[in-house]
């Protein structure tokens, strides 16, 4: 069984007060931070969130992209973006395990930064970054269509956004 497989049940939400996340009011200033290890798959993820970007209206001139060698300094470089004044970040990389524990600390090191890069700076910084056991899974999740992660770090960011600007 697959997740997809699987229905939402429905709530009676009526009685609560739901914010809703949708499109930004006003225009920010867009982080992208690209691991350059695995390449093959991070430009595949670029792609993804850049396509995203612009089809909800973000402008090129709006788009900040900077690249870093490796997983694990995505959450440096996504802090300076921040400081710098950009209103959130994607973070984009691909770790595939291999035979040793190597996979384990860069995965981790990476999303722990991320998200304390992200608490510190009271701003969103996404963690778009694919941590499979095989070069198959990670080609699977960066295909052009609906279910690139790049895509889906990009939706997210600009939900967390709009959300927080209310």
């Amino acid at each position: 069984m697959k997740i997809d497989d699987i229905d939402p049940i429905a709530l009676d939400l009526s009685t609560y007060h739901i914010q809703q996340s949708g499109l930004l009011s006003k225009r920010y200033k867009i982080g992208i931070v690209v691991s350059q290890f695995n390449d093959a798959m991070t430009s595949r993820l670029l792609k993804g969130a850049l396509g995203y970007l612009q089809s909800v209206g973000i402008v090129n001139d709006d788009i900040i992209i900077a690249y870093v060698p490796g997983a694990f300094e995505l959450p440096l470089k996504a802090q300076q973006l921040l400081n710098n004044g950009c209103a959130g970040v994607i973070c984009l990389g691909c770790v595939i395990r291999g035979d040793t524990s190597h996979f384990d600390y860069v995965a981790g090191e990476c999303a722990r930064g991320i998200m304390t890069v992200s608490l510190a700076a009271n701003k969103p910084v996404i963690f778009g970054v694919l941590t499979t056991d095989t070069v198959d899974q990670a080609f699977d999740r960066c295909q052009n269509n609906d279910s690139n992660k790049g895509l889906e770090a990009a939706s997210s960011l600009v939900q967390l956004l709009s959300s927080l600007a209310r």
